[in-house]
C-alpha cells in the first residue's frame, strides 16, 4: 500500500489552512457543545474532491472526537451509549446496502427543522430518552451520516435534551458521535475509496484537533451550565438557520449571487 504525504488534488497551502480549521473548529466544539464538525465540512467541500468529502471528514471526526471522549471519560453517561450503540450498528449496516446520494436540500431541510424544534420546541415526552427513543434516534443519524455527513448538530440537540450539565453534554456527545463515525472507515472501504492517499492529511487533522479540543475544554470550564445551555442553542440554531438558506439554495426556491 502506497501512502503520500498529500493527495495530488491537495495543495499544501490548502492542507495547511484546514488544519488551522481544524485546530478552531474542535476548540468550538468542545466550548460551546456543537458546531464544529459541520462547520469544518462546509470548509473542506470547497477544496477536497466531492467522492473524499465525507469519508475523510468522518475519520477526521472520528479521531476527533475520540480525542474529546478520551479528555472527559469520566462525564460520559454510559447508559446513554449503551442505548445508542446498537442503533449505530443497525443504521450503518442498513446505509452500506444503499449506499447513494440523496437529494442535498432535503436532507440539509430535514435537519435543520428537527434541530430548531429540539432546542425552542416544547421538550420531548421522557419516553423519547428511553432505550427505544435513544436506539431509534441512533439509527436513524447513523443512517443518514453516510449520505450527508452533518447529523452532528441533530445528535447534540437530541443528548442536550438528556442533560443539564455542559460536561456530561460534551462528553457523551462525543462518545455518540465517535460511535456514528467508526463504521465509515468499513463502509467507504468497501465502496473502493482509498484511503491510504488521505491517511498522512487526515492523521495530522486529528493531532490539530485534539490541541484545539483541550483548548476548548479549558474555555468550558469557565462557563456555568446555564450560560453554557444558552450558548449551546444559540450555536446550534445558526447552524440549523445556514442549513435552511443553503436547502433554499440548493433547491432553487432562491437564489445567491455566485
Amino acid at each position: 500500500m502506497e501512502m503520500t504525504l498529500l493527495p495530488d488534488s491537495l495543495p499544501p497551502g490548502i492542507a495547511v489552512f484546514l488544519l488551522a480549521c481544524s485546530v478552531l473548529t474542535s476548540m468550538i466544539t468542545a466550548s460551546l457543545g456543537a458546531g464544529g464538525g459541520l462547520l469544518l465540512l462546509v470548509l473542506m467541500a470547497g477544496w477536497l474532491p466531492p467522492a473524499a468529502i465525507i469519508p475523510v471528514h468522518g475519520m477526521i471526526q472520528l479521531g476527533s472526537n475520540a480525542g474529546r471522549m478520551s479528555l472527559t471519560w469520566k462525564h460520559v453517561d454510559w447508559g446513554v451509549i449503551a442505548a445508542f450503540a446498537p442503533g449505530v450498528i443497525l443504521g450503518a449496516g442498513l446505509g452500506s446496502l444503499v449506499l447513494v446520494h440523496l437529494p442535498e436540500y432535503l436532507w440539509q431541510l430535514t435537519i435543520a427543522l428537527f434541530v430548531l424544534f429540539l432546542c425552542w420546541g416544547p421538550p420531548l415526552p421522557k419516553g423519547a430518552f428511553g432505550r427505544p427513543g435513544i436506539f431509534l434516534a441512533s439509527g436513524l443519524t447513523s443512517f443518514a451520516s453516510l449520505f450527508v455527513g452533518a447529523t452532528g448538530p441533530l445528535v447534540a440537540a437530541f443528548v442536550k435534551q438528556i442533560h443539564r450539565d455542559r460536561f456530561t453534554t460534551v462528553a457523551t456527545f462525543a462518545s455518540a458521535m465517535t460511535l456514528q463515525h467508526l463504521p465509515k472507515a468499513l463502509v467507504f472501504t468497501l465502496a473502493g475509496f482509498v484511503f491510504s492517499d488521505w491517511l498522512v492529511f487526515i492523521l495530522a487533522m486529528i493531532v490539530c484537533g485534539f490541541a484545539g479540543t483541550w483548548l476548548g475544554l479549558h474555555v468550558l470550564r469557565t462557563m456555568n451550565n446555564q450560560k453554557f445551555s444558552l450558548i449551546f442553542n444559540i450555536t446550534l440554531t445558526a447552524l440549523a438557520l445556514r442549513l435552511l438558506w443553503l436547502s433554499g439554495v440548493t433547491a432553487g426556491w432562491w437564489y445567491w449571487p455566485g
